[in-house]
């Protein structure tokens, strides 16, 4: 069986994105073909594979990663690639079709050996194989009555992907736009398959990120952990790539949400009695693990400390407890806001009606993301706000939820409450009366300098409740064991 695997790591098989082309196809006859009005004949699903990428006007690429809706469907590392899929709308059978740049013969001394059509054929476990200038061809044989090609915004970065150009586009009609929401929503739902690889790489994500806990102590850079968990999930895991920027925030930095960018990239000593917030996830094969673990410096908590700590946790546990298939997420975020607040409110921090403060939008001053995200191909992966699907919440403490969807049993979602204090937010909080009331000053301004703490899982939806697929230390026994243990 083909597959895709470093070294001994877990081995992905090929059958893996064959039913997503399969699952693919049945939607698209299932919710579009009557309107479509083929009659028969062939309907092609025509995608473009992701480009190297040079750094600006120089010869060194970015490494390259495949696009994701292209490695969903064919699970090709090259880039330069198309795909398509052949549907004979008669028989509802497809045929997948891989296009592989045809490569100068002297590429071989500076790249290695050039693979033929059939190797790849055999490697990716397609239909046929043909070379990138061969497709203008293909498409003239194969005829198709439509060509459906994607494009479509992203509701997590805002951007839009523009739909591929390929030689004799003219020639053909073509949809951009039927594809998008199809292709999105079935990725939101994952297979056996699927499931199996992101539990591999959040296994790797979990076991690297007990490394960084054992590892930091005072005196040691953010960065050396960043360095700690990169090398275990490669050299361990197989994981060329992380799905994000690590974040490694220690004292005031563990309040900045995307700490770690370039401006501020995780260059900071850790102090004795600071929180560290690190957020780390490593990609396999594409898919993501997207965890944070947060813990005291020197591995013993402070009371305070304490405090904050165990109001996350309970409001995570809160959410772990209850989400499950046919949920809302809106419910759940209102769920742990809930929770956050009448911790808080039990440690003295907060006084009134927590009822109240929820409708105020407090929590939002805690916390100023929302509840988690989808995830899989992408770390906050596509499916929110699809035109079939509940629009984002107005409120200003629930507007920044990735997704406002019902949970259904196969979703792949983060759950990852924080409470942060932040300059801005404690400014603006305590210049508003409305919120003002509910504070209380003195032990609020002492948390000043505090940080954050955030309790990050990889969650998999089921129709009875939710399975973690981060395995971290999370209470704070557990977390002052595993940091005595190194």
């Amino acid at each position: 069986m083909a597959c895709f695997q470093m070294g001994s790591c877990h081995a992905v098989p090929m059958t893996l994105f064959k039913n997503n082309r399969s699952k693919v196809c049945k939607a698209i006859l299932d919710n579009s073909l009557d309107s479509l009005k083929l009659g028969s004949g062939q309907l092609i699903i025509l995608l473009e594979g992701g480009k190297d990428q040079s750094l600006y006007n120089t010869d060194v690429d970015y490494v390259f990663r495949q696009e994701s809706y292209f490695q969903y469907m064919f699970g090709a590392k090259e880039p330069g690639c198309y795909g398509i899929l052949s549907i004979d709308v008669k028989t509802a059978q497809p045929t997948s079709v891989l296009f592989v740049p045809r490569l100068p013969e002297e590429y071989e001394t500076w790249m290695g050996a050039l693979l033929k059509p059939e190797e790849f054929k055999a490697m990716y476990e397609v239909d046929e194989v043909y070379y990138v200038d061969e497709l203008e061809a293909y498409l003239e044989k194969a005829a198709p009555k439509l060509i459906l090609t994607l494009s479509g915004t992203n509701s997590d970065s805002g951007l839009t992907m523009q739909p591929p150009d390929f030689a004799g586009k003219e020639k053909y009609v073509t949809n951009c736009d039927l594809l998008y929401p199809i292709l999105s929503e079935c990725r939101v739902i994952k297979s056996k398959e699927e499931i199996e690889v992101l539990r591999y790489v959040a296994k790797v994500s979990s076991d690297a990120h007990i490394k960084v806990m054992q590892f930091i102590r005072p005196g040691r850079m953010e960065y050396e952990g960043e360095s700690v968990f990169l090398h275990h999930a490669y050299a361990v895991g197989g994981c060329r790539h992380a799905s994000y920027t690590c974040i490694c925030g220690s004292g005031t930095n563990s309040a900045i949400l995307h700490y770690g960018h370039a401006g501020a990239p995780n260059n900071r000593p850790i102090q004795n009695g600071e929180m560290c917030l690190f957020d780390m996830g490593a990609n396999y094969c594409g898919y993501a693990a997207d965890i944070t673990c947060s813990f005291p410096a020197n591995g013993k908590f402070t009371e305070d400390q304490k405090f904050i700590y165990n109001a996350v946790l309970a409001a995570r546990n809160a959410v772990m407890e209850t989400a499950r298939d046919g949920v809302s997420w809106v419910d759940m975020h209102k769920l742990s806001g809930r929770v956050l607040l009448e911790r808080l409110k039990a440690g003295g921090m907060l006084n009134g009606d927590v009822d109240e403060m929820l409708e105020a939008g407090l929590s939002g001053v805690f916390q100023p993301h929302g509840l988690g995200h989808l995830i899989g191909l992408d770390v906050h992966d596509v499916g929110g706000y699809l035109p079939t699907e509940p629009r984002r919440p107005s409120e200003p403490w629930l507007s920044k939820l990735r997704f406002a969807r019902i949970l259904k049993a196969g979703m792949y979602v983060t759950i990852e409450p924080g409470c942060y204090f932040i300059k801005q937010l404690m400014d603006k909080a305590l210049a508003d009366p409305q919120i003002r009331k509910y504070i209380n000053v003195e032990m609020f301004e002492r948390f000043r300098n505090f940080g954050g703490v955030r309790i990050e899982d990889d969650v998999l939806i089921t129709e009875t409740g939710a399975e973690n697929f981060a395995i971290v230390p999370r209470t704070v026994e557990e977390i002052e064991a595993t940091m005595a243990s190194k």
